[in-house]
């Protein structure tokens, strides 16, 4: 089935996430309450919930995105291209302006959304992140309603799977065993808050995260046998 689908309709995507306050001590009293209750079960005895505040941005209830990176194929010809953008800025703003992308061109029956755990992470992470800032949810996250065969969204990780449910393996551990070339990250996913929020570095976290968008579409080509993408292929508009 993958090798039939168009690349030119799948709109890859990664996003980086961080804690809403830099502090726990910055949360109000009830937010920090229900930070407690939330972590009880994974802190268990480890960690306060002070200290367990660090890992706040892997959930939409207490964190927030600062950007969201796509990359989608174009071809003309024999010509084959590989265009990445980003969002970032205010997170009201990077969500309208990522529904702009979905509306404006990624909105047909025929158009996927993937992602490297994006069923698990990303496609949820952004659509309760919508919800929250009071914005209407586009068609390609609204899943309400939709049969299982009708949802758009691919993940490479489901795919990586093969029917075995419990397996997790990470973007870069996929791209290790199939072969493909390890982009020149100067950081990982547990970094991008101290870069956000101590460093104030948001180029470096686009060009992270929009090498994970290069990296799941480079995956993506190797579980249909295809050639891998080239520097010169990969364009950032």
């Amino acid at each position: 089935m993958l090798y039939k689908l168009n690349l030119e309709h799948i709109l890859f995507l990664d996003i980086e996430t961080v804690p809403q306050q830099q502090h726990f001590s910055d949360l109000d009293e009830t937010s920090q309450q229900l930070w407690e209750q939330k972590t009880q079960y994974q802190r268990k005895d480890e960690f306060t919930p002070e200290e367990f505040y660090e890992r706040a941005g892997i959930w939409a209830e207490f964190g927030k995105i600062v950007c969201i990176s796509v990359g989608y194929f174009k071809t003309q010809g024999d010509l084959r291209t590989f265009r990445t953008t980003s969002f970032y800025g205010d997170e009201t703003t990077i969500l309208k302006e990522f529904k702009q992308l979905l509306t404006g061109y990624f909105s047909s029956v025929k158009h996927l959304l993937c992602a490297h755990n994006g069923k698990e992470f990303d496609f949820p992470y952004i659509a309760r992140r919508m919800i929250i800032s009071g914005i209407n949810l586009p068609y390609k996250l609204d899943l309400f309603g939709k049969k299982p065969w009708e949802v758009p969204h691919l993940d490479t990780m489901e795919l990586w799977k093969f029917g075995d449910y419990k397996h997790f393996t990470s973007l870069k551990l996929l791209a290790h065993v199939l072969g493909i070339p390890s982009p020149k990250e100067d950081m990982d996913g547990s970094m991008v808050k101290d870069v956000f929020y101590k460093e104030n570095d948001i180029d470096r976290i686009i060009n992270y995260c929009e090498l994970d968008v290069v990296t799941t579409a480079q995956v993506f080509l190797r579980l249909r046998n295809e050639e891998l993408l080239t520097d010169d292929e990969i364009k950032k508009v």
